[in-house]
């Protein structure tokens, strides 16, 4: 299991003059080519169970979180499972679809190096639960980030800003001096209600630009001086 530090890293070099002191990323869908992993994973299985889910759940489920996942598609297809027996078995069936092979976005190792160079902390804010983040930082690579916080180890995960307000706290850092990098509108909202300014790439669902939210269509396209003018916009 990848060990996870829970110093209080360095601040970025912005600390002093009221500019960027960390970037929060999500995992599945931002960093790594997962979310197709994820669909099939839950499509196959309820597929055995005798249910074809549909283009509409999948809207619903992208980005998580499991219990959100789990309630939808229990409610959707009524499969006499509980929700822990559900949530093992797709946890499990998406391990299996990865077979140890993580695809990683376009841009994401780049961008990952661009933070490490510059001395702004990086931290992973994930929905999925953490034995799926700690396979997926094994290709990802545990030493880019701070530390993680994953969707069991907070009382209320994504849409609800308390990953992100973790994360900051963590850093001991202002949420409005971290930019957010999210694929999904639930992630979105939950940086948003935490008070980051956030950059959506779209994965799967649509996601429109909004005051203090710049859409983009790639990390490719995501530099150090757009971080930093996001946070300077803002504070």
């Amino acid at each position: 299991m990848t060990t996870i530090s829970t110093a209080t890293p360095t601040l970025g070099r912005g600390d002093d003059d009221r500019g960027l002191q960390a970037v929060l990323l999500d995992m599945d869908g931002t960093l790594v080519d997962t979310e197709d992993y994820w669909w099939q994973a839950e499509a196959s299985l309820f597929a055995e169970l005798g249910h074809e889910l549909t283009a509409e759940d999948r809207a619903h489920v992208v980005g998580g979180p499991m219990t959100r996942v789990i309630d939808h598609l229990l409610a959707s297809t009524g499969v006499d499972l509980s929700p822990a027996e559900l949530t093992v078995l797709i946890n499990k069936r998406f391990v299996d679809l990865l077979d140890g092979e993580v695809p990683l976005m376009p841009g994401a190792e780049r961008l990952l190096n661009t933070l490490a160079a510059h001395g702004v902390p990086a931290a992973l804010v994930s929905a999925s639960h953490r034995h799926i983040i700690d396979i997926v930082l094994r290709s990802l690579g545990a030493e880019h980030f701070a530390f993680s916080v994953a969707g069991d180890e907070v009382a209320r995960t994504k849409p609800h800003p308390d990953p992100y307000l973790e994360a900051a706290r963590r850093l001991g850092a202002d949420p409005a001096r971290c930019v957010v990098v999210e694929d999904a509108p639930t992630g979105v909202r939950a940086a948003e209600a935490a008070g980051c300014p956030v950059i959506a790439v779209p994965s799967v669902a649509p996601i429109e630009p909004a005051p203090g939210r710049l859409v983009l269509s790639s990390l490719e396209q995501v530099d150090l001086e757009l971080l930093r003018s996001l946070v300077a916009s803002r504070v």
